[in-house]
């Protein structure tokens, strides 16, 4: 990759610069979303912050919080499809989800799950069971964004040739070709996101403690692999888990059978312009990693999740006639000495390149800003506080 790396020089990312007036916030990106409250102070500021904020802005034909005054044909349209498409996607992505379970639920009968550290899933069977979760998974994720009006995607593979060049030997060709990456790394966009890498390299990923909890899906994120976290917890347990997530790339890069990580090192989504810093839980491990760029292109409905509540999402995405998904695949990106030893540079290198090769803006707001901006949305009179204790 450092060849790829030097024809960066010459093809810079675009970068949003961050407000200068803001420091460093990664220590309170675990607080709690504010709860909504009528201001007109929070008002006035939404304007400067979709500003500074950009990354985090719908700029479709329903509005910042899917709010928006429609226009009478498309209007219409809803209406239509609310009564017509949206019933029956709804019946059919629930039967999809249901015959998943069901097999899911066979396969892992009378097998005990793995509970080690932060985990307690079934990747860890093998033969026939392991065989049957994966393919059937991966086909039915990829009949559900179908039925959710993903009727093709289009994917790009981008040509490994600038890699190989920059190698000095041939055994180097070898050694690398050999090398399985530990993990995929990807922007952050939407739910959908999990769908789409399902249908295509089924890996296990990190989620909510809570999913492991939800009727049909709980047991699917289990045969997924998930590496469950805690959100809200302040405790160090967090420490254990960048621990398991390291042990798990590495697994997954030694050993040919283990799934793959799949990793949104983002942190949070976007709308799907920009590229956030990248957090070093993907690199820490040293392994090759294998960089996906999503884009989701839309006319009306932006299936990007950033400012728009759950339901309200699904609800209008649900009644679009047709979705749009690009997925670019860069070949797999071989760190060198110098990355392994330095996480953050190989988590900058790799952010640059996807920025570059993505058209994607790079920004380096985060998750603390994200709760500012929607702060102000919900017409929260605490906003003013919290931009001063970010200023200092």
């Amino acid at each position: 990759m450092e060849s790829e790396l030097k024809d960066l020089n010459s093809k810079p990312a675009k970068i949003q610069q961050p407000d200068p007036t803001h420091d460093d916030t990664s220590s309170k990106d675990d607080r709690p979303l504010l709860k909504p409250d009528s201001s007109s102070t929070a008002a006035a500021n939404i304007h400067e912050l979709e500003k500074k904020f950009a990354a985090y802005v719908r700029n479709d034909v329903y509005g910042t919080m899917g709010r928006g005054e429609l226009p009478l044909k498309e209007k219409i349209m809803l209406g239509i499809s609310l009564v017509t498409l949206l019933p029956l996607r709804i019946v059919f992505g629930m039967s999809l989800v249901v015959v998943y379970y069901m097999i899911c639920r066979i396969c892992t009968m009378f097998s005990a799950p793995n509970q080690e550290e932060e985990e307690e899933g079934y990747a860890h069977l093998g033969g026939w069971r392991r065989a049957v979760i994966v393919r059937s998974g991966r086909f039915l994720s990829r009949s559900l964004l179908f039925v959710v009006g993903f009727y093709w995607i289009t994917e790009t593979h981008k040509d490994s040739a600038n890699t190989k060049e920059n190698s000095k030997t041939e055994g180097t060709h070898q050694l690398e070709e050999q090398e399985k990456p530990g993990a995929i790394v990807s922007n952050h966009v939407s739910y959908l996101d999990i769908l789409y890498h399902m249908s295509s390299s089924f890996p296990s990923f990190v989620a909510k403690r809570s999913v492991a909890k939800i009727p049909l899906v709980g047991l699917i994120s289990k045969c997924l692999g998930c590496v469950y976290v805690q959100r809200e917890s302040k405790s160090s347990d967090f420490k254990g888990v960048a621990g398991v997530v390291t042990d798990r790339v590495r697994e997954a890069h030694r050993n040919g059978s283990a799934p793959m990580m799949l990793l949104f090192p983002e942190g949070t989504t976007t709308n799907g312009d920009y590229l956030l810093s990248f957090k070093t839980g993907a690199f820490l491990a040293g392994a090759p990693v294998v960089p996906v760029i999503l884009r989701y292109p839309y006319q009306r409905f932006s299936p990007a999740w950033d400012s728009i509540t759950g339901v309200r999402h699904v609800v209008f995405l649900l009644c679009q006639f047709v979705n749009h998904m690009e997925v670019m695949h860069l070949p797999t990106y071989y760190p060198s000495q110098q990355e392994k030893d330095d996480p953050k540079l190989y988590a900058n290198n790799v952010r640059r390149l996807m920025a570059t090769e993505g058209n994607l803006i790079m920004s380096d707001i985060g998750l603390a800003e994200k709760r500012i901006y929607h702060a102000a949305l919900n017409g929260n009179n605490r906003l003013p506080s919290v931009l001063h204790q970010k200023d200092d």
